[in-house]
């Protein structure tokens, strides 16, 4: 018994050992999943200051399941998102330079996030301020906005 005694107590300090670096490389996790999407967003905020439309939907899930809430109500698809973009700012004029305030990022499950924060566009046509609530989503191994409600 007293042999097989340290033998216990040095698997059981292995084993929370193991544990510990588990939790400690979840937490790392997270915050590189948000680090991901904050790299997203900063991309799109250029996209869009370059009046690259296109640039800046490939943030989005490209699939007719995602879903943008807005001022004129919900829109289904990509490809119909884009084209309410290019309708709604037909001009570098009209798109100006965008810029995010970012509030809050928050985990909802292993593959999920919720973003919340500000936009404030400057334009030669009048600026522009609202707030939005983002879903992303990681698909084949990317980050992508699955839903987005902006006003």
């Amino acid at each position: 018994m007293r042999k097989i005694l340290p033998l216990i107590f040095s698997l059981l300090f292995i084993l929370t050992s193991c544990v510990v670096e588990v939790k400690k490389s979840k937490q790392t996790s997270v915050e590189e999943d948000k680090q991901e999407i904050l790299a997203i967003m900063k991309a799109q905020e250029n996209a869009w200051s370059n009046h690259d439309l296109e640039g800046f939907m490939q943030g989005y899930w490209k699939s007719d399941s995602l879903k943008f809430y807005g001022s004129n109500g919900i829109t289904f698809g990509w490809n119909k998102t884009l084209a309410n973009y290019k309708k709604g700012y037909p001009t570098p004029k009209h798109s100006g330079k965008l810029n995010f305030k970012i509030n809050d990022i928050s985990k909802i499950n292993d593959d999920s996030y919720f973003v919340m924060g500000k936009y404030h566009l400057k334009r030669e046509v009048g600026d522009a301020d609202g707030v939005f609530m983002i879903i992303f989503k990681k698909i084949n191994v990317e980050w992508k906005i699955i839903a987005d409600t902006s006003c």
